[in-house]
């Protein structure tokens, strides 16, 4: 078994005290909602699970360093913890189910433990480097994933968030030519569509403005489902702002059909 299961235990507990959190606020009518900076929500909710973490991780991994969306980073060495108390706030806010706790482990940057718990859906998933990718209730109730064997994009069905982003980045032509060559289309969106493609229920996903965090624990969940992940110019790198997943088989297809005008 993987060498980092005493990493995963712990982004468990940490989960369920997020789940916890989120819950307890989820259409709550005093919920604060705020604009940020960058003109995207931040509920109290999304403030109190970070803190929480960092809390916790604080007494229990002291050495590492911790990135979070609302709070920064802080500590430094070779391990660091990147934390998304609520991804899909806007979800949150509005009380659509589809939102999600995502915590990742990175060592000498790579990420090794990725976790991503979806209360409202009843859903988690999560894998650790060179374990396999799991969903379920629990790491003793737990069913492994695959991603899905579609060869062909005519048989694929696709995953996205929304066109706003590929319109502002001159990718809306490529974005829509991709979709017409696929069989299904569906915009689940955030977490999802990711992690949809890892347990084979979709054959592709793509987003093209994403922060680390956004994307860290996902990554490693779609590889050790047998997935693989780029950003929408190939690059497997989290600095890359985007991120494209697919069972593999699809990959490089996907990828010429997303740079096929800017080529």
């Amino acid at each position: 078994m993987t060498g980092y299961i005493d990493d995963l235990r712990l982004a468990h507990v940490m989960a369920d005290a997020a789940d916890d959190l989120t819950m307890r606020r989820f259409k709550a009518v005093d919920l604060k909602v705020e604009t940020k900076p960058d003109l995207t929500p931040v509920s109290d909710a999304d403030r109190a699970v970070e803190e929480a973490i960092r809390g916790t991780l604080r007494r229990a991994r002291p050495r590492d360093a911790v990135v979070g969306e609302e709070f920064g980073k802080t500590g430094w060495g070779a391990r660091s913890w990147i934390i998304d108390p609520i991804d899909g706030t806007k979800n949150y806010v509005r009380g659509v189910p589809v939102w999600a706790t995502l915590i990742a482990l990175m060592d000498h940057g790579e990420v090794v433990v990725g976790l991503v718990s979806a209360p409202a859906l009843g859903r988690r998933w999560w894998a650790a480097k060179g374990g396999g990718a799991w969903t379920g209730k629990s790491l003793t109730k737990a069913s492994r994933m695959q991603v899905s064997a579609v060869r062909e994009l005519s048989d694929a069905s696709f995953s996205y968030s929304s066109f706003g982003g590929w319109e502002k980045q001159g990718r809306l032509g490529d974005f829509l030519d991709l979709s017409r060559a696929c069989w299904r289309t569906r915009a689940y969106g955030d977490f999802w569509s990711h992690m949809m493609v890892a347990e084979g229920s979709v054959d592709l996903s793509a987003e093209p403005e994403l922060s680390p965090w956004d994307m860290a624990a996902l990554t490693v969940i779609v590889e050790e489902a047998g997935g693989r992940w780029t950003d929408v110019a190939g690059a497997a790198s989290l600095e890359g702002g985007s991120l494209v997943c697919t069972n593999g088989l699809l990959h490089e297809t996907v990828i010429d059909h997303l740079n096929a005008q800017s080529q």
